[in-house]
């Protein structure tokens, strides 16, 4: 199908504002039309049933959608830790953990949390689908995974702001821990021949105004200007270094070990 202009989608998440502010407030305002939803398998769905150019969406989707793309070198991913991906208990340790409730917005994540938990702790808890609620999901599991802007409030410095006595654990960071790697979590993805957008060119504008972004998030996140811009400049990272494409890589591995996808197929990169 031919729109007028491209067609794009990513999540609203606080983590891809400067990868989406030039098409926003930027430079390519007007240019595309871009479809924001808080749920990154939003932004896979569309992209599968081919109703978007492109869209920002969990890595794990590469291995799903047929004829899909990756975008080279732009992400959303970290060196080590994320900070809005994470597992949430009352105080337990992981190794006590006997049952989780999973934010299935980001099937990246979810993946994520059963590799970690077979791989590198050795055992599998029982698992329960819920809606990102922190009370609801730790009223009926011993540890609830959080993605993105309501898990930012929750790992903020100095400590939780919601009054509960939780304790946190960074899901990129337990991946470093384990690994050495870096992590990906979403790249743009296309199924067409051809796209005339500048993704890198549009990261670098958008970088170019974190202090904005910052300004704008903050208060919608429990954090101050201060703390979002150093989540979004010293924990998130946009480009994908050695070790995140290493990080990948093992992660497709691991995802197919574990019988989470059928076979890994080969990362198709755009050029």
């Amino acid at each position: 199908m031919v729109w007028a202009v491209p067609r794009l989608s990513a999540s609203s998440y606080s983590n891809t504002a400067p990868l989406t502010w030039s098409f926003l407030y930027g430079s390519n305002q007007g240019k595309v039309e871009l479809i924001l939803d808080n749920a990154p398998a939003r932004s896979a769905e569309l992209l599968m049933q081919d109703r978007v150019d492109a869209a920002l969406v969990p890595v794990i989707a590469s291995q799903f959608i047929d004829g899909v793309r990756l975008i080279p070198d732009v992400c959303v991913g970290t060196r080590d830790s994320v900070r809005s991906v994470v597992l949430v208990t009352r105080g337990a340790d992981l190794a006590d953990v006997r049952s989780v409730s999973l934010d299935t917005s980001s099937r990246t994540s979810v993946v994520l949390t059963k590799i970690i938990f077979r791989e590198f702790l050795g055992f599998e808890p029982a698992w329960r689908d819920a809606s990102p609620n922190v009370d609801a999901m730790l009223a009926e599991s011993d540890a609830a995974l959080l993605i993105g802007d309501p898990a930012l409030d929750l790992s903020k410095p100095g400590g939780l702001s919601t009054g509960h006595s939780l304790r946190t654990f960074d899901l990129a960071g337990l991946w470093h821990e384990h690994t050495g790697l870096g992590f990906v979590f979403a790249m743009w993805m296309t199924r067409r021949d051809r796209v005339d957008i500048d993704f890198v060119a549009a990261r670098e504008e958008g970088i170019s105004h974190i202090e904005q972004i910052s300004a704008n998030y903050a208060s919608d996140t429990g954090l101050t200007k201060v703390e979002m811009a150093d989540y979004l400049m010293n924990n998130i990272s946009y480009a994908v270094d050695d070790s995140m494409r290493s990080g990948l890589e093992l992660y497709i591995n691991l995802a197919e070990k574990n019988g989470f996808i059928e076979r890994a197929k080969q990362l198709d990169f755009y050029d």
